[in-house]
């Protein structure tokens, strides 16, 4: 079956839509959203075979692990363990906005969603659809980008229905992101950190903040 197209509004976002998308979501399926970088895919992370099918629809390899988003720094203390310092000045000063943390998953964190590495990605990107389809679910969901893996990322409903339209039941369409790139990874051991992958925050702007 094609994919569904429904509109939503990026500003002040219907709770109609967001309850369907949210039922899709409930039955393990896996939903593309709009975020504040690119479009991303939302699946509950604590449910596996929407944890596998996410894998499946990506052609993504399993060795990696998947982006969860919150909408709070309350709600990713809980998704991680052993938090350094570090990453509550970055979350405080870039919280919500463009920069993925990854750090040492919680316990109650399934090893799937992990990629096997007992680490986890956290993000509250700041999109008003994103973040109150999380306070609908009252859970956390997945963030990956959507996109066949290899291929671009979307900033468009359009582009994400030509390139995984007939992978998904239903696209939430909130217009173009504008988009050019990506959130920032940053990786937390104890005090030290790396940049993974650089995006919207830059290396300049994770110096400044940890005063390095």
């Amino acid at each position: 079956m094609p994919v569904e197209l429904l509109k939503v509004s990026a500003e002040a976002p219907e709770l109609s839509t967001l309850r369907y998308a949210a039922e899709f979501i409930t039955r393990g399926r896996v939903v593309g959203i709009p975020t504040d970088t690119f479009y991303g895919l939302a699946a509950d992370p604590f449910n596996l075979a929407a944890v596998e099918r996410i894998y499946r629809v990506k052609g993504r390899p399993e060795t990696r692990a998947l982006p969860i988003l919150v909408n709070s720094i309350e709600r990713s203390v809980l998704m991680a363990r052993d938090l350094p310092e570090n990453f509550m000045i970055l979350a405080k000063k870039f919280w919500p906005g463009a920069l993925t943390l990854l750090v040492e998953a919680a316990t109650r964190m399934p090893l799937k969603i992990t990629a096997n590495t007992g680490r986890v990605a956290l993000r509250w990107p700041n999109s008003k659809v994103a973040c109150a389809l999380i306070d609908l679910l009252d859970s956390p969901i997945t963030g990956t980008s959507a996109n066949i893996s290899g291929s671009p990322a979307c900033s468009s409903a359009e582009q994400l229905a030509q390139q995984m339209g007939d992978r998904l039941p239903l696209i939430l369409d909130a217009g173009d992101t504008g988009a050019l790139l990506p959130s920032t990874i940053v990786e937390l051991r104890g005090e030290q950190w790396r940049i993974l992958r650089e995006g919207t925050v830059t290396e300049a702007d994770i110096r400044a903040a940890l005063g390095k």
